[in-house]
């Protein structure tokens, strides 16, 4: 027979057990809900300065404060000394020229009708004639029987002259600068042309126009392409844009002096191979760690340093680790002495060894601080063993990618040809956003297919210092600017 003191304390053993198991379950809980918490709370502590989230993704909350990453150079604001100013220059024979007499004192009201003139104080006026109109060309093809054959034969007309009555190249041109330069809607277009010269063309027109100068400018934008497959360096960025009610991506490849812009359905691999300048690339690509540009090996790989200070920030911010605190200056001390020693150097191609040397053993020295306050995190007993790769810490993830890739994010002090960001491939997505902005989306693939066929010509005609309009009714003359290897810019203008 069981005595009642037993029972009762087999009972409350039982019980103990069963609440240090439910216990355990709880503190389970809790850690992988405080585990979503951060994570969740991480996210919407990024924006555009923090991370590589645009600025337009701010919305409308109060930005945060930033610190400038820049040195103080003790220069002060606005033009420096020897800076070279631009101003209108007097011509030697203008069109016009307006006289004003001198017929008496303005002092003493004495009459100098007669008195010869001793000099004059000139002035010039730069401004538009008081109305521009349309210039009407009639051209006529004569029309004679032939005696020999006995037919009715007639000259040929110009290959731009193809009906009765039309508007000329130089009119579609502007009809296709203000329109795909400028970014005017196709209403605004045509609002604008009947203002300047009283003709309102149609819709149809203008869109007719950038179909015109995209079929006359297809051979230079093949050249781009090609160019861009021999550049030694190339800059590579891929953005996200509405066309015909879905998301589709822009990818963009451009140089100083070259861009090319095309719309994918894809965002990876299958769209830069379709493209073909990634897989026919020889030299340097710049670009930040999105994974389909590394599955390119016949290629050298260098990183944006911009995103990688956005998101060491990040790391300092909501992670509190110091060592990205050390990085970040230690990124922005190699840039200054870079750009001082290129700057007193001109013939110089990287760093001094002995330099580059010094940095990296900084570098590393970071990178093992980092990794001895992040260390591998050991795999849970209790849970089930799970296939694949253990998930870490974004600092650890981070730190991983930093020492994997230390090469390519110290390229820009071992190679002075390549930059410390991928600016410049932000910068010529950007006109694409603000098109975007302007429009919406696009209507149609075909639409998307020409604006960015238009662009990659006017954009590279603009970086290579030409005039955009002159080069657009060059090419529908029959006379495009092909770009080629031995171009040089006069003056690289960022659109």
């Amino acid at each position: 027979m069981n005595h009642p003191e037993k029972m009762e304390r087999d009972d409350l053993i039982e019980l103990v057990g069963t609440l240090q198991s439910r216990v355990a379950e709880l503190e389970s809980e809790v850690a992988e809900q405080a585990e979503k918490i951060k994570s969740l709370e991480a996210q919407l502590a990024k924006d555009s300065h923090n991370s590589g989230k645009p600025p337009s993704s701010d919305g409308l909350k109060k930005p945060k404060k930033t610190k400038s990453l820049r040195s103080k150079t003790g220069r002060s604001v606005g033009g420096q000394k020897g800076h070279k100013g631009h101003r209108l220059e007097m011509v030697e024979v203008p069109d016009k020229t307006e006289n004003y007499h001198l017929t008496d004192c303005p002092d003493c009201k004495n009459d100098l009708s007669q008195e010869a003139i001793k000099r004059c104080e000139r002035r010039q006026v730069y401004d538009l004639p008081p109305e521009i109109q349309l210039e009407v060309t009639e051209h006529q093809a004569e029309i004679k029987d032939c005696p020999h054959c006995e037919k009715e034969v007639m000259a040929n007309f110009p290959e731009h002259v193809t009906q009765p009555t039309q508007y000329g190249p130089r009119f579609k041109a502007q009809a296709c600068y203000l329109n795909t330069y400028q970014m005017l809607p196709v209403d605004r277009t045509a609002e604008l042309l009947e203002d300047f010269y009283g003709k309102r063309p149609s819709n149809g027109f203008i869109l007719g126009a950038n179909a015109q100068v995209e079929a006359k400018t297809e051979s230079s934008v093949g050249a781009i392409k090609e160019q861009l497959t021999k550049a030694d360096v190339t800059h590579h960025d891929e953005s996200g844009v509405r066309v015909a009610g879905k998301t589709q991506w822009l990818h963009v490849s451009s140089t100083e002096d070259l861009t090319h812009f095309q719309i994918h359905e894809k965002r990876g691999k299958e769209a830069m191979d379709a493209i073909g300048i990634l897989p026919n690339a020889t030299g340097i690509i710049v670009h930040d760690h999105w994974k389909s540009y590394l599955s390119y090996d016949n290629v050298e790989h260098a990183f944006c340093n911009a995103h990688h200070l956005r998101e060491l920030i990040f790391m300092v911010e909501q992670h509190q680790q110091d060592w990205a605190q050390e990085m970040i200056s230690l990124l922005c001390e190699i840039k200054e002495s870079v750009d001082e020693y290129s700057s007193s150097h001109p013939d110089a191609q990287s760093l001094p060894p002995n330099i580059c040397k010094a940095f990296e053993t900084q570098y590393d020295t970071i990178l093992q601080r980092g990794f001895d306050a992040n260390p591998q995190p050991l795999p849970d007993p209790s849970q089930p063993k799970k296939r694949g790769r253990q998930k870490q810490t974004p600092p650890k993830n981070f730190l991983d990618r930093l020492q994997i890739h230390k090469s390519g994010v110290l390229a820009f002090m071992s190679n002075f040809s390549v930059p410390f960001d991928n600016n410049l491939a932000e910068r010529d997505v950007r006109m694409i956003k603000v098109k975007q902005k302007v429009s919406g989306s696009f209507r149609s693939d075909s639409g998307a297919s020409t604006f960015c066929n238009l662009r990659s010509y006017i954009s590279t005609v603009r970086k290579r210092g030409l005039n955009v309009l002159s080069s657009l009714s060059d090419a529908l003359f029959g006379n495009p600017f092909m770009p080629s290897s031995s171009d040089s810019a006069p003056s690289i203008t960022s659109e």
